[in-house]
C-alpha cells in the first residue's frame, strides 16, 4: 500500500464513485495481503517507515519462499533476516536475483530505498567474531536508505586502532557498537563523541559472558551518557533505530533548508 493508492480510493469517494463501506474494504484490502497461512504487512513502511520484514530463523522453507515469490511479483521490497545458506538456496533457485549476504545471513528482494549520502551511519566492532552482527546491521541500514560505513576489529583490548579510526566515525549521524566479551566498546565511543550510541551486545565471548549476557549488562550499566542498548545479537534492531534517528535529523535538514 502507498499513499498513491490510498488518495486514489478516498477520490473515488469523494466524486461519488463508490461508497463508504466500499472505499474502507478497499482500504483494508490494501493493509496487508494473506500468502498461504501468513500476512504479508503491506502497509508498515507508510506507518513506521521500515517496510516489512520477515525473520526467517524457525519458519519453513515453503513459508519463507512464498513471501520472497510475492514480493517479487509486486514489486515489493522484503528484507528477511537469520535466512541460512540452506533456505537461501532454495529461495534463490525459485526467485532469480536476489541479494544474500551469508555472513549477516540477510536476503534482499528489490533494492530498499534510495542512499541518502546525508544519511550517515558507523556500524564499528569490537571484533572479527563479531562480524555476523555488523553485517546484518549494514545490510538492514543500507536497505533502509542509509549511507553506511564499518570499522571492524577496533575492540578495545588494542584501543589505539579505535583512536585511528576516530575522527572518521565521528562524521556519521548515529554509531552502531557491536561487541561481545565485556560489551566496553560502547561505553568507550560514547566517552569520545557527541553522537548517539546505539550498543549491540552478542553472545560471542567465553563461558562467563552467558551467551551474551555479560555484555548486554554491561551495556545497560554504561558509566558514559547517550548509550542505547538493543537486545542479544540485533543487529536488525539497531539499524532500524539507527533510521529512524537519520530520518528526523534529515526532517530538520529539510526544515531549515525551506525556512533559507
Amino acid at each position: 500500500m502507498n499513499n498513491q493508492e490510498t488518495t486514489s480510493i478516498l477520490k473515488q469517494l469523494q466524486d461519488g464513485e463508490i461508497s463508504l463501506e466500499v472505499a474502507q474494504q478497499k482500504i483494508n484490502s490494501l493493509m496487508y495481503n494473506g500468502i498461504s497461512d501468513l500476512n504479508f504487512d503491506t502497509h508498515r513502511h507508510v506507518r513506521t517507515g521500515i517496510p516489512e520484514v520477515i525473520f526467517c530463523k524457525n519458519k519453513t522453507l515453503d513459508q519463507v519462499l512464498h513471501i520472497f515469490q510475492h514480493a517479487q511479483k509486486h514489486n515489493l521490497n522484503l528484507l528477511g533476516t537469520w535466512v541460512s545458506p540452506e533456505m537461501q538456496k532454495g529461495i534463490s533457485a525459485k526467485v532469480p536475483g536476489l541479494k544474500y549476504n551469508a555472513m549477516g545471513r540477510t536476503l534482499i528482494c528489490g533494492e530498499g530505498k534510495p542512499i541518502n549520502e546525508l544519511s550517515t551511519v558507523a556500524v564499528i566492532s569490537g571484533g572479527t567474531s563479531d562480524q555476523p552482527f555488523v553485517e546484518e546491521a549494514f545490510e538492514t541500514a543500507r536497505f533502509l536508505g542509509n549511507n553506511v560505513e564499518k570499522f571492524t576489529d577496533i575492540g578495545v583490548a588494542g584501543i589505539h586502532r579505535l583512536f585511528d579510526k576516530l575522527e572518521r566515525i565521528k562524521k556519521a549521524n548515529v554509531i552502531i557498537a557491536v561487541a561481545g566479551m565485556e560489551g566496553a566498546l560502547a561505553s568507550v565511543i560514547a566517552g569520545l563523541t557527541d553522537k548517539p550510541i546505539i550498543a549491540v551486545p552478542t553472545s560471542v565471548g567465553y563461558g562467563a559472558s552467558f551467551n551474551g549476557l555479560t555484555p548486554l549488562l554491561a551495556m545497560l550499566n554504561s558509566c558514559a551518557p547517550g548509550v542505547s542498548v538493543v537486545n542479544i545479537d540485533n543487529g536488525f534492531g539497531a539499524a532500524c533505530k539507527a533510521s529512524q534517528i537519520n530520518r528526523l535529523v534529515e526532517e530538520k535538514r529539510n526544515e531549515k533548508i525551506s525556512k533559507a
